[in-house]
C-alpha cells in the first residue's frame, strides 16, 4: 500500500472519529452549560479562528510544501533551518497580532457583538492563539514528511480531553446565574485541551528529529523568501474564509437587533444554530471530505495522461457517492432532525429550523468534492472565488432578512442556506465549463428528487411515530434506498468502482 493511499486510509478514520468525538462534546456542552452559554462560546469562537489565521499566515502550509520539496531533493538537512525561520516567523506575527486582538477585544464583545460579557471568553481565546500556532507548525512538518497518524492522534488526543473535562470537571465551575463565565471556562478547557495536542506533538518532533538526525553540523538560516511566497498567496483564501465567519455571528447578532431581537435570545439563537444543527448535519461529511482527499491526485493523474475516460469516471463516481450521502443526510434530518436535535442536545428552541436547512445542506455535501475537482483541474482560483461570493451573499442577505421584524431568525437560517446554495451552484456551473468532465446540474437531479419523493411519502406509507427514533430513522433511510434503487441511483458495482478509485497508481 503507497504511502498516499495509507494516508488517505488514516485521514478517513481519524475524520470520522474526530467528528464523532465533535459530535459528543457539543452533546455534553450543550446539556451541561445550556444555550446561552453555548451561544457565547459559539460567537467568540469565530474571532478566536480569525486571530490564529492572522498569526499562523499560511505559515504551515508553507512549511510541509517547501519540507516536501527537500524531501524531494535529497536535501532533508536543511529542515531544521526551515522550522527555525518558520518559527521566527510565527514569533514576529504573533508579537504584531496578539496585542492588537487583546486591544480589539472590548470594541468586539463590547459594540460589534452587543455583548460586553463575552469578553472574558475572548480573552482565553486569544490566549489558546499562540499554543495552536506552535502546534500548526508541527501540523505543517508532519504533513511535508507525509506523517499523518501524528496529526491524527493529536486531534483525537485533543477531543477526548475536551470531552472528558466538559463532562466531569465543568459541572464543577459551572456559575447557575452567570453564563459568560461559564462560557469562559469551555473555553480554557479547549485552551487545556490545545495544550495536550500541543504537547504530544512536540514529543513526536522530537521523537522524529533524533531518528532522522543525519548531522551535527549547524545549517544556515533558512530564507524567508521561499516560505512567504507560500505563505502570503495561500493564507489569502483562508483569511477570507475565517474574516466572513468572523463577522457572521457580529452580523447575525446586529441583524436581530434591529428587527426587535434581544441580545441574550439572538446569542442563544446562535448558538443552537452553529452549535447543534449545522453539527448534526455535518455529521455524515466524513465521507464527501474522504472523497475530496482521493479526488485531487486522482483526478491529477487521469488529467496528466489525458484519459478523458478514467477522468469522467472518476469525477461522475466521486460526486455520485457525495450526493448520495447528500440525499440522505437531507432525508434523515428533513424528516426527524428535530426530534434528534432535542433528543441528543436537549434544546428547547430553534430545533424546528431543521426544516429549512436540511434540504439546502445537500448541496453541502458535493461543495468539497466540486472544490476539489476544480483544483485539480487548474480552476483553483475560480474555486477560491466562488467560495468568496458565497460568502459576500450569505452575509449581504443575512442582514437584509434578519432584520425584518416579519422573518428575524428564519431570515438568518434562509441566508445561511443561501450562502450554501451560491457556492455549490457556482462550483457546478465553473465545472460545466470544462467539457472533459461531462459534468452539470442534471446528475444531482436524482439523488434530490429522491430525497423530495421520501419526504412525502414516508409518512404517508409508514406514518411516523410508531417506533423508536433510531428505528425511524433507520426506517426512513431504508425507504430511501429503495428509491434510490429503483431510479437507479445505487448499482451493484459502485463498490467495485470505488475501490477502483482507491487503486491509483502514484
Amino acid at each position: 500500500m503507497s504511502s498516499f493511499i495509507r494516508g488517505t486510509v488514516v485521514l478517513m478514520f481519524a475524520a470520522f472519529l474526530t467528528k464523532l468525538l465533535g459530535f459528543v462534546f457539543r452533546i455534553q456542552f450543550m446539556r451541561i452549560a445550556g444555550e446561552e452559554a453555548v451561544g457565547i462560546y459559539m460567537t467568540v469562537y469565530p474571532a478566536f479562528i480569525f486571530f490564529l489565521s492572522l498569526v499562523q499566515l499560511g505559515v504551515p502550509i508553507a512549511i510541509a510544501k517547501v519540507i516536501a520539496e527537500l524531501e524531494a531533493k535529497g536535501q532533508a538537512v536543511k529542515i531544521p533551518a526551515v522550522m527555525k525561520t518558520a518559527g521566527f516567523i510565527t514569533i514576529m506575527t504573533a508579537t504584531v497580532f496578539i496585542p492588537a486582538s487583546i486591544l480589539f477585544v472590548p470594541y468586539l464583545s463590547g459594540t460589534l457583538l452587543g455583548n460586553s460579557a463575552s469578553s472574558t471568553t475572548l480573552y482565553v481565546g486569544i490566549a489558546i492563539v499562540p499554543i495552536a500556532a506552535i502546534g500548526g507548525l508541527i501540523r505543517g512538518y508532519f504533513q511535508g514528511i507525509v506523517r499523518i497518524e501524528e496529526t491524527a492522534w493529536s486531534q483525537i488526543i485533543e477531543q477526548i480531553c475536551r470531552i472528558g473535562l466538559i463532562t466531569w470537571f465543568l459541572p464543577y465551575l459551572l456559575s447557575g446565574d452567570n453564563n459568560a463565565i461559564n462560557a469562559a471556562y469551555a473555553m480554557g478547557i479547549t485552551l487545556i485541551a490545545e495544550a495536550l495536542s500541543v504537547l504530544y506533538l512536540l514529543f513526536k518532533y522530537r521523537q522524529q528529529k533524533k531518528t532522522r538526525a543525519t548531522s551535527q553540523e549547524k545549517t544556515k538560516r533558512y530564507p524567508f523568501e521561499p516560505l512567504l511566497s507560500i505563505a502570503l498567496p495561500s493564507s489569502g483564501s483562508r483569511l477570507f474564509g475565517t474574516f466572513t465567519w468572523f463577522l457572521e455571528p457580529i452580523i447575525f447578532l446586529r441583524a436581530l437587533s434591529l428587527s426587535g431581537v434581544t441580545a441574550v435570545a439572538a446569542t442563544s439563537l446562535y448558538g443552537i444554530i452553529s452549535g447543534v444543527l449545522v453539527p448534526l448535519l455535518l455529521f455524515p461529511a466524513f465521507i464527501p471530505y474522504a472523497l475530496s482527499v482521493v479526488l485531487v491526485p486522482a483526478v491529477s493523474g487521469a488529467a496528466a495522461s489525458k484519459n478523458k475516460s478514467k477522468l469522467k469516471e472518476r469525477i461522475h463516481l466521486a460526486l455520485r457517492l457525495s450526493a448520495l450521502t447528500g440525499s440522505f443526510a437531507a432525508t434523515v434530518f428533513f424528516i426527524h432532525g428535530q426530534a434528534l436535535a432535542e433528543k441528543l442536545f436537549h434544546v428547547t428552541e430553534g430545533a424546528s429550523y431543521m426544516l429549512l436547512l436540511a434540504p439546502v445542506f445537500f448541496f453541502y455535501y458535493i461543495q468539497g468534492p466540486l472544490y476539489s475537482i476544480l483544483q485539480a483541474t487548474g480552476d483553483a482560483k475560480a474555486g477560491m472565488m466562488n467560495s468568496v461570493y458565497g460568502g459576500i451573499a450569505k452575509l449581504g442577505v443575512m442582514f437584509i432578512l434578519a432584520s425584518q421584524p416579519g422573518l428575524q431568525e428564519a431570515g438568518a437560517v434562509l441566508a445561511i442556506g443561501f450562502g450554501v446554495l451560491i457556492t455549490s451552484f457556482l462550483h457546478i456551473a465553473t465545472l460545466r465549463k470544462n467539457k472533459s468532465t461531462a459534468t452539470g446540474f442534471s446528475m444531482f437531479a436524482l439523488p434530490y428528487v429522491s430525497f423530495i419523493m421520501t419526504a412525502i411519502m414516508r409518512p404517508i406509507f409508514i406514518p411516523i411515530g410508531n417506533f423508536g427514533l433510531l428505528m425511524e430513522c433507520a426506517i426512513t433511510s431504508l425507504f430511501l434506498l429503495v428509491i434510490l434503487i429503483i431510479t437507479g441511483q445505487v448499482k451493484v458495482n459502485d463498490l467495485r468502482l470505488f475501490k477502483k478509485l482507491l487503486k491509483i497508481q502514484r
